[in-house]
């Protein structure tokens, strides 16, 4: 029997072991701020690969990075009367600038410097952006402008989980104004296929992307579209948004341009924006019972090198092997950028220092000790191939300059076969013969992965009741897929003639 790293596994409680994972695997911990968390050296680590991978994307479409406001004036929010509603509930508000001590050993704000006008701790930066673009587009020739920052946001949530659903997160938000329609609905779709491509091929996290039903857009938006991933218990994770938003933003903005003949037109503008639930996403799709599997594309280290010390005068001769063995990885190219290497000669003893390891979803730990040095060998990990079928730790001994040789394609390998096995769960698990949802969803506990129905795109009322009916089932519509099968009969829901294909299931 394998006995497994964490105290929990996710058969037994999928919620807990997930929290477990991000733990053990030293990702984050509390703040002391509810809804908040420090992110710590290997999450964040994870994060600074998204950054540095995505970062290049934006701006090979021609998105040139800037910096907003943390806080946004309240009469910014007020101008887009569906953009305010949308995140009402969730705004943080700063109403005074100054605190004074109460006499009683507390600090209280200070009644005489309360601000003329609230201020919004940013939950999104339309409103703001809007105004700069307002004064940087004056004619056709200022057009497209593309723009995208990194930055943190707040919405104040209510039930919170550390990268999931958090307060305060980090993120990118691109924000883009067009001359027409078509260009800003070609942006719309571009940032889309980044997302898909940037989850499929560097997070090796398959999704589906498509367009959002009218009742999930974006508050004022025209359209929104999305990338969904399927989760290990089968919810869906939506993982980055793109939205088209018509000219209603420029319009509460004033963003217009002079156009070639001389008139005033109001610009078509889009937004797009995906954050570090992206981890939480990745733990939940590559995660096992015990730790993080991270894709070598994210890891901070994708390979570790574990020296086996036992404060002997066999040491020196170890370290040295090691370190001319990470000299040579690092010398090496994987995915297009060189080989990320860490030798870990810490204090802790070497068994402490694997398990510590593998619970991070290193992808490759490499353990030497005195034999493995007299022999010119290495004992190899692959974190994905954890455990023989005997269940024994799959340790294998390589000859050095042999795994100096292969370490790349095994690197390629292991991003690959990350995928595949993810891609296998959501290839098998979307039903499209379910005609009972309560039937097929029932249980809490169930692993029912989603259903694909065909949709009439029902508005007003009709929708309305549809959406409530999906409540009561604790489900949501995800999207509607781009290049699904064409439809071939009625509405799941309404009998009427079906016009697109749409997702259920349940969602974080």
């Amino acid at each position: 029997m394998i006995k497994h790293a964490l105290s929990v596994t996710r058969q037994a409680d999928f919620a807990a072991w997930y929290q477990d994972v991000v733990a053990e695997a030293d990702l984050a911990e509390e703040s002391g701020v509810r809804g908040c968390m420090v992110i710590k050296p290997w999450g964040y680590g994870i994060w600074e690969r998204i950054q540095a991978v995505m970062d290049a994307s934006i701006k090979d479409a021609g998105v040139q990075n800037c910096y907003f406001p943390l806080f946004i004036p309240l009469s910014f929010f007020e101008k887009e009367a569906d953009h305010v509603d949308g995140f009402a509930k969730e705004m943080a508000v700063v109403t005074h600038h100054r605190l004074i001590a109460d006499g009683k050993g507390k600090l209280v704000p200070d009644p005489e410097a309360k601000l003329e006008e609230p201020l919004i701790v940013r939950p999104t930066s339309e409103t703001v952006i809007g105004s700069a673009m307002s004064r940087w587009v004056q004619s056709w020739r200022d057009l497209p402008l593309k723009v995208n920052q990194w930055a943190n946001v707040v919405r104040w949530e209510m039930r919170t989980r550390m990268f999931l659903r958090t307060s305060e997160f980090l993120w990118q938000e691109g924000h883009t104004a067009h001359a027409d329609k078509d260009d800003a609905m070609a942006e719309t779709l571009r940032a889309l296929e980044m997302y898909r491509a940037f989850a499929e091929e560097v997070l090796a996290m398959p999704v589906v992307a498509g367009e959002k039903p009218e009742h999930e857009r974006f508050p004022g938006a025209v359209a929104t579209y999305s990338i969904e991933a399927m989760m290990q218990d089968g919810k869906a994770l939506q993982a980055g948004t793109s939205h088209y938003l018509g000219t209603g933003f420029a319009e509460a903005a004033g963003i217009r341009y002079q156009d070639k003949d001389g008139g005033h037109s109001l610009c078509h503008t889009t937004s797009w924006g995906t954050s570090t639930r992206m981890i939480g996403g990745v733990i939940m799709t590559h995660g096992d019972d015990d730790g993080l599997r991270c894709p070598p594309r994210i890891a901070p280290h994708q390979i570790v090198i574990v020296p086996m010390l036992r404060d002997n005068e066999e040491d020196a001769a170890i370290l040295d092997y090691c370190r001319d063995l990470e000299t040579r990885l690092k010398g090496l190219d994987a995915f297009r950028e060189p080989v990320r290497v860490l030798l870990d000669a810490s204090a802790n003893k070497a068994q402490t220092k694997r398990w510590g390891w593998v619970k991070k979803g290193a992808p490759i730990i490499v353990e030497i000790g005195p034999r493995d040095v007299a022999g010119r060998n290495v004992a190899v990990i692959r974190r994905d191939r954890l455990y023989q079928e005997s269940g024994k730790l799959n340790s294998a001994f390589v000859a050095k300059e042999d795994f100096v040789t292969s370490v790349v394609a095994t690197l390629e390998d292991i991003q690959a076969s990350l995928h595949a096995e993810a891609k296998e769960r959501i290839d098998t698990n979307i039903r499209r013969d379910v005609t009972d949802l309560k039937a097929h969803f029932a249980g809490d506990d169930k692993f029912t992965g989603w259903v694909e129905v065909q949709w009439s795109r029902p508005t007003g009322d009709v929708l309305d009741g549809i959406v409530e009916q999906l409540k009561a089932l604790k489900l949501t519509m995800r999207n509607t897929p781009l290049g699904a099968a064409p439809t071939d009969g009625t509405c799941f829901f309404t009998g009427a003639p079906a016009v697109e294909r749409v997702l259920i299931g349940r969602t974080y």
